[in-house]
């Protein structure tokens, strides 16, 4: 494959910028800059010149010799001065030796999957841990990029093929006496990874709202404090207050760090019967989105208001602009009970949080739920009698091959360009 380069780190003005070269030339790239490499596993500071001797920078230069590299290949980092013009000037030397050409988004990351580095699964938790903004999602990123869906792969793909195994001695014996009735121990190794499966299903959305953030909608009555509220939590002038009543008409988003948990806070208009027709629909937005939410933080404007939404167990209800009724409740003016409220709104998306599971794409979802679908036709058949064994062993080859699609054993190419797009050129 040709030999690539890019700027690794963010494009501006920095500190430091990382130049990384990857491929069978990277090193003769290298020595075209800064006249000697350094030994392998070592860093130090070279000086760079162009094509033509004109100095570039002195820089950090090191190298890595394929396979141990992040891409599996021969690999030079330059680490350069940050400035905008450095890098150009850089990145034009590598350019002109002729050698390398500039590498399309996420090809580095791809010859690591090409060349057995990481697997697919481990690709898509690299883009989650790029993008992460709260310590909950750094974490479950890194969990996959671990390889932490790998193992679970391999743990379930282990016991299938014992039981396909087994399943296969049957057939093949099927005009002799098998002197062990195998159905059993294979029904307890499907059942096993059965059970697996629909815990890490049921997961899955958890994962995603971690990656994607939850969503925590405000509601109450014209007037009731909302917009206040939503300003106090957001440390800024987010929506617009006024004694008006029906001021907010559109559904108002201010994205937060809660306790590390990414978390969307909803502003959403008064719901009231209104003869206006842009406030209605202003009303039938915040009941729409506050359906669809995570959870629900209905203000009252009066200790006796019942609320006019459907609430679960965990939405909360508390007594907005406590500073006037002289009531115990919450107050976006004084700040009275905001602490207590973002602790219960924390500690209930914290509860939801842990049962999140090591799966965190919709991929994994489908994937997943069609190997469970084969399982679960698998052991209807072995159930059903030794004459439906061969279609057994088949419903459990499906279910292997689905579960090797999750970390691309197979059908790789279907899901890489998407996955890929989301990369910067450096990665």
């Amino acid at each position: 494959m040709d030999t690539i380069f890019a700027l690794a780190t963010a494009p501006g003005k920095a500190g430091v910028a990382v130049i990384r070269i990857s491929g069978a030339r990277a090193l003769s790239v290298g020595e075209a800059l800064a006249g000697s490499l350094p030994p392998v596993g070592e860093a130090r500071l070279r000086r760079l010149f162009d094509g033509k001797g004109a100095p570039l920078d002195e820089a950090l230069v090191l190298s890595f010799m394929a396979p141990h590299s992040f891409t599996g290949e021969d690999v030079v980092e330059l680490q350069t001065h940050g400035s905008p013009a450095t890098i150009k000037a850089v990145l034009g030397a590598i350019s002109g030796t002729g050698l390398a050409r500039m590498a399309e988004p996420g090809e580095f990351t791809r010859r690591a999957l090409e060349n057995d580095r990481m697997d697919i699964a481990q690709v898509e938790g690299l883009a989650d841990l790029i993008d992460a903004e709260t310590e909950a999602q750094r974490l479950q990123a890194l969990r996959v990029v671990s390889g932490g869906l790998g193992k679970l792969v391999d743990g379930w793909r282990e016991n299938l093929l014992r039981a396909a195994a087994l399943l296969e001695v049957t057939i093949d014996f099927a005009d002799e006496e098998v002197p062990v009735d195998v159905t059993p121990e294979v029904a307890s190794l499907l059942k096993s990874v059965m059970l697996d499966l629909r815990r890490e299903i049921a997961g899955v959305d958890v994962a995603e709202r971690i990656r994607d953030g939850f969503e925590v909608a405000i509601l109450g009555a014209p007037n009731a404090g909302k917009s206040t509220l939503l300003n106090t939590l957001a440390g800024r002038e987010a929506a617009i207050t006024s004694d008006v009543a029906g001021t907010t008409r559109d559904v108002i988003e201010v994205r937060m760090d809660l306790n590390g948990l990414p978390v969307t806070v909803l502003d959403t208009a008064g719901l009231r019967e209104s003869g206006d027709a842009v406030e209605r629909i202003g009303v039938d937005r915040a009941r729409s989105r506050a359906k669809a939410a995570d959870l629900r933080v209905f203000l009252k404007s009066s200790p006796e208001e019942i609320p006019t939404v459907a609430l679960t167990d965990d939405d909360i209800v508390v007594l907005g602009k406590a500073d006037l009724h002289g009531y115990h409740g919450i107050s976006g003016i004084t700040g009275q009970g905001v602490s207590e409220l973002v602790q219960r709104v924390t500690a209930t998306l914290s509860n939801r949080a842990a049962r999140q599971s090591t799966a965190t794409h919709a991929r994994h979802a489908e994937a997943m739920r069609l190997a469970l679908g084969a399982l679960e036709t698998g052991l209807d058949e072995i159930e059903a009698g030794p004459d439906r064994t061969e279609l057994a062993a088949e419903h459990l080859r499906i279910a292997i091959r689905r579960l090797d699609s999750l970390i691309g054993r197979i059908d790789v190419e279907m899901v890489l360009g998407e996955i890929f797009s989301r990369f910067c050129l450096g990665k």
